[in-house]
C-alpha cells in the first residue's frame, strides 16, 4: 500500500470522484464475503448473486457520501446485503413456500452416508431457515462469516447486548428444533444420538 491508497476508506472515496477502478477493486475485495453471507441467509445461488450485485451498486451509487470514521465499508456492505436479503425473504414469502435446501454430497462418503450427512445438513440447514430473520443474521455473520460480537452489531445497527440476545435466542431455538429430531438424524450412522451437537 502506498499512504493508505489501497485502503477501503481511500478506494471508496476514489469511487465516490467517479474511479471505477477504485471501485472494482473493492468489488473484488469484498465479493466473496458478500455472496457466501447473501448465499447463506437465502439459500439460492441466484438470489444471492442479485443480492450481492445490488449490494455493489448501491455502494457506487453512495460511495461520494462517504466519510471517513464511521462503520467500516465491509461493514456497511454486510448491513446492505443483509437488508436486501431480508427484502428477498419477504418477497419470497409472499410469493411462494420455501422450498428446502438442495443436497450436497460427499464423494468421499458411501451412499448410505452421504444420505445420512445430507439429512442432518438439511435439517440444521432448514432449523435456521425458519429462525426469525435478525437471530438468522445474527447466526449467519458469527458463526459462518466469523464476524465478531462487535462486528456483527455494526453490521446489523444494533448493540452487542442485542446481537448476544439474538444469538442466545437463537441457539435455544434451534436447540429445541433439532432434539426432537435427534434420533431420527444418527439412526444408521453408526453414532449415539447424543453425539449430534447441538
Amino acid at each position: 500500500m502506498r499512504d493508505g491508497e489501497d485502503t477501503d476508506e481511500a478506494l471508496a472515496a476514489r469511487a465516490g470522484r467517479g474511479d471505477r477502478l477504485a471501485a472494482g477493486v473493492l468489488v473484488v475485495r469484498h465479493t466473496d464475503r458478500i455472496f457466501a453471507v447473501s448465499y447463506r441467509m437465502l439459500g439460492n445461488r441466484a438470489a444471492a448473486e442479485d443480492v450481492t450485485q445490488e449490494t455493489f451498486l448501491r455502494l457506487w451509487k453512495n460511495a461520494a457520501r462517504w466519510r471517513p470514521g464511521g462503520a467500516r465499508i465491509e461493514t456497511w456492505l454486510y448491513k446492505v446485503a443483509m437488508n436486501l436479503c431480508i427484502d428477498t425473504l419477504r418477497k419470497r414469502r409472499r410469493e411462494a413456500p420455501q422450498e428446502a435446501a438442495p443436497e450436497r454430497a460427499d464423494p468421499g462418503l458411501r451412499a448410505d452416508e452421504r444420505l445420512a450427512v445430507g439429512e442432518r445438513r438439511n435439517a440444521v440447514e432448514a432449523a435456521i431457515t425458519s429462525l426469525p430473520d435478525r437471530q438468522r443474521m445474527a447466526i449467519t455473520l458469527c458463526y459462518f462469516e466469523e464476524c465478531s460480537n462487535i462486528e456483527a452489531a455494526e453490521s446489523l445497527g444494533v448493540s452487542i447486548d442485542a446481537v448476544e440476545s439474538l444469538l442466545a435466542r437463537a441457539r435455544r431455538a434451534l436447540k429445541m428444533k433439532l432434539t426432537a429430531r435427534r434420533a431420527e438424524l444418527m439412526e444408521g450412522t453408526g453414532h449415539d444420538a447424543s453425539s449430534l451437537a447441538l
